[in-house]
C-alpha cells in the first residue's frame, strides 16, 4: 500500500507522485483509487488502489540506481535484429515490464539507431513514449527539471 506522497512508477505510463486517496463510483462499483499527479505532461492518472500488483506500480528509483541507468546509456554497442517486427516487439517487451533498466536499454537502442539508420514511424512514436517514461522517473529520482534530464540522455547518447 503506497500513502499521499510517494513516488511511484506506473508500467507503461510513467512515474509520479501520489496526490490523493480517493473513493469513486464507476459504473456502479465504488473502490479506492491512487491519484497520481506525473511531473512530465503534467497529466493526473487514477489507479485503483487494488490492482497495484497485478500492474506492476513500484516505487521511484534512488541514487545507486540512477547511476546504473546512466551506465546503460552510457553504453554504445547495440546488438539486435535488423528484423523490424521482431526488434518491436522486443523492444515493447521490455517497456511493458517497468524496469527502468530495460526502458533506458529501450531509449540506448532506439537513439542510436536512429543516428545511423533511421527509425520507422512505429519505432518513433515507441522511442518517444520510452524517453517520457524514462524522463519522468528520473526527474523524480534526481530532484530534476525535465531539460535537465533530456540534456543528460542526449549527452549520454551524442556521437
Amino acid at each position: 500500500m503506497f500513502n499521499i506522497g510517494d513516488k511511484i512508477v506506473y508500467p507503461m505510463h510513467g512515474a509520479g507522485v501520489i496526490e490523493s486517496i480517493e473513493e469513486k463510483e464507476i459504473l456502479g462499483c465504488r473502490q479506492s483509487y491512487y491519484v497520481m499527479k506525473m511531473p512530465v505532461g503534467d497529466m493526473k492518472v487514477m489507479i485503483p488502489t487494488k490492482n497495484v500488483d497485478g500492474i506492476g506500480i513500484r516505487e521511484v528509483i534512488d541514487g545507486c540506481e540512477v547511476d546504473k541507468v546512466y551506465e546503460i546509456l552510457r553504453d554504445q554497442n547495440v546488438n539486435v535484429t535488423n528484423n523490424w517486427n521482431k526488434r518491436y516487439r522486443e523492444n515493447m517487451l521490455k517497456i511493458k515490464s517497468g524496469n527502468i533498466y530495460e526502458v533506458a536499454d529501450v531509449v540506448r537502442i532506439l537513439m542510436i539507431r536512429e543516428r545511423e539508420k533511421g527509425l520507422s514511424t512505429g519505432e518513433r512514436k515507441m522511442l518517444n513514449s520510452a524517453r517520457q517514461i524514462l524522463i519522468s522517473e528520473l526527474v523524480l529520482a534526481e530532484d530534476a527539471d525535465q531539460c535537465e534530464i533530456e540534456t543528460i540522455i542526449n549527452d549520454f547518447l551524442k556521437t
